[in-house]
């Protein structure tokens, strides 16, 4: 998952960063200017996932405004010093997803900002079924035939964007886009074709049908579909 923190009291990022970084999430810094020439890469495909945090600040309902307003629909979480009720309700009232309160712990965030991201995609629950397949919303890895399967860090990413989309066709732009965004060390583009290649055998092998499960759609892209679903589009 990617984050971008708006934080504007240096002395605050060492612990956000460490924080978060610890959790698995990918940070990357902003300022205000960010709200004002920067939302666009927000609004491509793909990108509905990376998450906004916002520290505490005085321009704090005017920066969720400018997101809503631009349509960004990523899950943005306001980190407050103090508890407060009233403020509390104006923010969540405005736009924002979620306001927690310093300090953080990496993993509630992480599982706060899921949360929004699987309600926004349609799920209700912490995981979706798709044939023999059990994808989870959580960070764990999926449950094919009974068996877990291990799945590396770049692999779960893919085989998540996919899961949050089930039984839809996700162009690979859009899965590379949800996985790298803006990322200084973006990798060569044939990187989504090789983690399809990995995950279609590791679910192969493990499911008891044989079914690879991730379903390619020429000229289009992925879909993650069980049999049932295949054969009856066919």
């Amino acid at each position: 998952m990617r984050m971008y923190i708006f934080e504007q009291r240096k002395e605050r990022c060492a612990g956000l960063t460490a924080e978060l970084r610890s959790a698995g999430i990918e940070l990357q810094f902003v300022t205000a200017e960010f709200f004002t020439t920067g939302l666009g890469p927000l609004l491509q495909p793909g990108h509905q996932t990376n998450a906004v945090l916002i520290g505490e600040c005085d321009d704090t309902r005017e920066y969720i405004r400018a997101m809503r307003t631009a349509g960004c629909v990523n899950p943005v979480i306001v980190l407050k010093d103090f508890r407060n009720a009233k403020d509390t309700s104006d923010l969540l009232n405005l736009g924002a997803d979620d306001v927690i309160v310093s300090p953080i712990r990496g993993a509630e965030v992480l599982s706060r900002t899921n949360s929004i991201i699987r309600r926004h995609y349609g799920h209700a629950s912490e995981s979706v079924i798709v044939g023999e397949l059990t994808a989870y919303f959580d960070g764990r890895d999926p449950i094919v035939s009974g068996s877990r399967i291990k799945l590396s860090k770049r692999e779960y990413s893919v085989f998540q964007h996919l899961a949050l989309n089930s039984n839809k066709v996700i162009s690979k732009d859009a899965i590379y886009d949800a996985i790298y965004g803006s990322s200084i060390d973006q990798p060569f583009d044939k990187v989504i074709d090789v983690y399809i290649c990995k995950l279609r055998k590791k679910l192969a092998s493990a499911s008891k049908s044989g079914w690879q499960y991730i379903e390619t759609v020429h000229g289009r892209g992925y879909k993650l579909s069980s049999p049932e679903v295949t054969s009856k589009a066919g």
